[in-house]
């Protein structure tokens, strides 16, 4: 994940009131404990402050509410557009509707040119689509993945909703590993496997 998507996912896991060593923190966002203390110090700029326990028992909390405003469409949004799709005449316009509608329920079927822009193409291609027939069919994918610090390591996935993010994608899915909800990057899935096991 990025940087900012990292920072905020673990604002996120401070804001149950649980302490969190760094390490815990490292741990679960796949990175070193050096780049924890500059999440916090990047927070800390933006006037979230967390307080650090110190001691072996140590750690990370957030003492403050911080309320960070969700931006998800829902399925009634794509819904919503079938009328106008409907009743549209340009034929193109009609188009950019449906896409639209397919981009907001996590389908992907734009055109070439859309696919150059949005980096869909040749590998980043394949593994879009292994990943959105996997979630259509809730099948397992097993997956070999880089992560920075880490190197590579063999994973069992459960996807869950596939997303784009500063023009790269993302596969949002329960990690048997880690046994959570990771976001895993398109373009570090160096190896992938679609299971005939599925998932709840």
């Amino acid at each position: 994940m990025s940087k900012l998507s990292n920072t905020l996912t673990m604002l996120s896991l401070l804001q149950s009131g649980r302490k969190y060593t760094i390490q815990e923190l490292a741990d679960t966002l796949e990175v070193s404990e050096r780049m924890i203390r500059v999440y916090k110090e990047d927070l800390e700029k933006a006037g979230i402050y967390i307080d650090s326990i110190m001691g072996p028992y140590g750690g990370y909390v957030l003492n403050q509410s911080v309320r960070i405003p969700s931006r998800r469409f829902k399925m009634k949004d794509a819904n919503l557009l079938d009328k106008y799709i409907q009743k549209e005449t340009d034929e193109k316009l009609k188009e950019e509707l449906v896409l639209l509608q397919d981009k907001i329920r996590g389908v992907y079927v734009g055109s070439k040119q859309e696919e150059k822009e949005l980096n869909l193409k040749d590998e980043t291609a394949k593994k879009y689509n292994v990943l959105t027939r996997a979630i259509k069919e809730k099948r397992k994918v097993k997956i070999l993945y880089y992560s920075y610090g880490k190197g590579e390591n063999e994973r069992v996935i459960d996807p869950a909703e596939m997303f784009l993010f500063q023009d790269g994608w993302y596969c949002a899915a329960f990690c048997e590993l880690r046994k959570d909800i990771r976001h895993f990057e398109l373009k570090r899935i160096i190896k992938y496997e679609l299971l005939e096991e599925k998932y709840e």
